[in-house]
């Protein structure tokens, strides 16, 4: 069983799977826009990473530059990370959470898109990563990622 939302005075139950294969999401999100780019992937590594920084970069192409804010995660800044030319890296301190952007959709996607429910495999769990990726709107990563600290200049 696990804990669930409901209605002062009431007991729900809810079915808790205790099997742990996990699908990893990688995203970038311009909080001011609602643009993004996202990945999701069997595993985390530096190769992964680099694959990802390539979609960011690809897709807001040679044009323009982006800060991209990140925690200090091990493939986050691993001596074999492959930065494009169009991409700084802002590393935030350690334990610092709060001031990334993007966890606050971490935070929503598993509370609105990815818990309480039963996935029958991986295929089903990686297909829910994807399909909860494509549900967000950049009105709803505006709203979710925005932050007092981020603003554009010109």
């Amino acid at each position: 069983m696990t804990r669930v939302w409901a209605k002062r005075g009431s007991r729900p139950t809810q079915i808790k799977q205790t099997e742990y294969q996990w699908v990893y999401l990688f995203g970038a999100v311009d909080p001011l826009t609602g643009d993004s780019v996202g990945l999701v992937a069997p595993t985390v590594n530096t190769f992964v990473m680099n694959a990802h920084l390539r979609m960011i970069g690809e897709h807001v192409g040679q044009k323009r530059h982006v800060v991209l804010v990140m925690d200090q995660a091990g493939w986050h800044v691993a001596k074999a990370l492959e930065v494009p030319a169009n991409i700084t890296l802002l590393l935030l301190p350690p334990y610092s959470p709060e001031l990334n952007p993007i966890e606050r959709l971490w935070h929503w996607l598993r509370e609105h898109q990815l818990s309480n429910r039963v996935y029958t495999g991986y295929d089903d769990l990686f297909d829910s990563g994807c399909r909860a990726w494509n549900t967000l709107t950049p009105e709803r990563l505006k709203t979710v990622c925005a932050t007092s600290w981020i603003e554009r200049t010109n």
